[in-house]
């Protein structure tokens, strides 16, 4: 999601996930006709209400021109982008404003490098997120170090979760039997 372009995957909250995941899926139903438009729509719109957030005017002025906001949203993702993806997200700034700024920012979030690097950050995350319902510094844990092993864990495999075992890890632990199972 466009929201990790402006603060680390593992500190986005549970909850703000939720809630954003929600805005951007609002009304869209797989396989109807013009569920792709209200996608785009609510795409759109929350790239637009990011934009326009205090937190993001204070990390990303407004006055910046082109190129340096786009190598600020990159470098913000810890990612090195194509020289095709840099100059695709600075032709999309175009004239700047708003409008420019959303352009980029979308341009950036939806980059194959940004992707790339994410993929499996935020894999890790979703298991915290959909098994345990929890954040990976919540309570037990005190700290990310069981993020960080899995996520180790995964780079280890390719990426490979079924190899990695995350999947029957989380479910067969004893916080995910405690809260939910039988």
């Amino acid at each position: 999601m466009v929201t990790s372009l402006i603060q680390p995957r593992r500190a986005l909250l549970n909850n703000q996930f939720i809630k954003d995941a929600g805005q951007v899926g609002n009304g869209v139903i797989v396989g109807q006709p013009g569920a792709d438009a209200i996608l785009e729509q609510n795409k759109q719109t929350y790239a637009q209400q990011i934009v326009d957030s205090t937190d993001f005017a204070t990390r990303f002025p407004a006055s910046q021109d082109a190129a340096t906001y786009v190598n600020a949203l990159y470098s913000s993702a810890g990612v090195t982008p194509t020289a095709t993806e840099r100059q695709d997200a600075i032709t999309a700034f175009g004239a700047g404003g708003t409008a420019g700024r959303v352009a980029a920012l979308r341009k950036v979030a939806d980059s194959a490098s940004v992707r790339q690097a994410e993929v499996n950050q935020a894999f890790v995350l979703m298991q915290y997120f959909g098994y345990l319902r929890r954040n990976p510094t919540d309570a037990p844990d005190t700290n990310d170090g069981g993020y960080q092993f899995w996520l180790g864990k995964l780079i280890e495999f390719g990426g490979n979760f079924v190899n990695a075992e995350m999947v029957k890890a989380f479910i067969t632990s004893g916080e995910y039997q405690q809260r939910f199972g039988p």
